[in-house]
């Protein structure tokens, strides 16, 4: 399976700007321990939780969707790609479940899975990426990809950069 994001992008391509206004996102600040440096990103799948680190003993924590059953995976890894608007080529395996869906659904529309913003992780197969269904944030229902709001992939999207440390555990 692989996570194939058609980057159709406005005039904004490269200039990190988002349509979502940032006094909609809600960080919340915790308390967090392990042993991870400070701009590393923590995924919890068991909790259904992102955590930004921020030091030692504190994070921005995020509510997210992941993979449903037969879905997760868990190891370490990068972001390598930021993307505002992204338009998304659903995978073969999401194309063999739901044989109607179209082959390219744009960016911006209301059906478009990814969101105002998506972050490719390094091999290919999945990204951490905002949603146009916010009921779905904080179940387990992604075909492996971490599920944001829009206002929260805003403001994580905007505290990170290419080359980001990603930990999923379970």
């Amino acid at each position: 399976m692989s996570l194939r994001i058609a980057v159709a992008l406005s005039a904004i391509i490269g200039t990190g700007l988002l349509t979502v206004a940032p006094a909609e996102a809600r960080p919340d600040m915790v308390g967090f321990r392990g042993d991870y440096s400070p701009g590393t990103i923590v995924i919890k799948t068991n909790e259904r939780r992102l955590y930004l680190v921020l030091d030692q003993g504190h994070a921005v924590r995020y509510p997210v969707g992941v993979g449903k059953a037969g879905k997760q995976w868990a190891g370490t890894t990068r972001i390598d790609g930021k993307y505002t608007n992204p338009a998304w080529s659903p995978p073969a395996e999401v194309k063999r479940d739901k044989p109607s869906m179209p082959n390219v659904i744009p960016g911006g529309s209301p059906r478009n899975p990814m969101g105002v913003a998506a972050m490719t992780l390094a091999g290919g197969e999945y990204a951490i990426h905002g949603t146009n269904m916010p009921g779905s944030v904080g179940g387990f229902v992604s075909y492996g990809c971490i599920r944001m709001l829009n206002a929260d992939i805003t403001d994580l999207y905007r505290r990170v950069s290419v080359g980001t440390t990603v930990v999923v555990s379970r």
